[in-house]
């Protein structure tokens, strides 16, 4: 059976897949968008891939490439997480106004604490640090003993984190 254009498309798109992915994973290797053409971005991260693992650098896939490339996308499956570091700084104080990543991360936090105590105000998760988040962190801060002050610092991202992550 011929190995037909529409076959070869298809994996050549799976090898810009893997690509991509340890790409995403390993900064030395050039970032390959997925479009089932061998173009010269396709050969430059093959090239890139063959030197860093001490592969005969063509820019072609090789047996021996195709192995390794799999290899290595199939163990960024078995890597442990990653720390995410979410807030900023010692100093730093998310408070009334604040927009973004970070107020996502503390609204889920206190949308958690609301679903498990009964006694904990519900709100919603907008990415936006609006008045009832200030008022959920006031309740937060009122039961850990902290200043309650509606803002969240290093000791209330503390006491948040490991309230949430505690099971009571």
């Amino acid at each position: 059976m011929a190995y037909s254009n529409q076959q070869k498309r298809q994996h050549i798109f799976e090898l810009q897949r893997y690509l991509h992915a340890i790409s995403i994973m390993d900064s030395s290797i050039p970032n390959v968008i997925p479009d089932g053409v061998y173009g010269a971005e396709t050969q430059s991260a093959v090239r890139a891939f063959q030197y860093k693992y001490n592969l005969t650098v063509t820019g072609n896939t090789t047996p021996d490439t195709w192995n390794k490339i799999v290899q290595v996308y199939k163990g960024l499956f078995e890597l442990k997480p990653e720390p995410y570091p979410a807030f900023p700084s010692e100093k730093f104080v998310c408070e009334n106004g604040a927009d973004g990543q970070l107020v996502y991360i503390i609204q889920a936090l206190l949308y958690g604490m609301g679903q498990r105590y009964d006694n904990f105000p519900k709100i919603n998760v907008c990415g936006h640090f609006n008045n009832d988040t200030v008022e959920a962190v006031k309740k937060f801060q009122k039961m850990c003993g902290i200043p309650q002050n509606g803002k969240v610092d290093c000791i209330t991202w503390n006491m948040l984190v490991n309230c949430s992550c505690h099971k009571s």
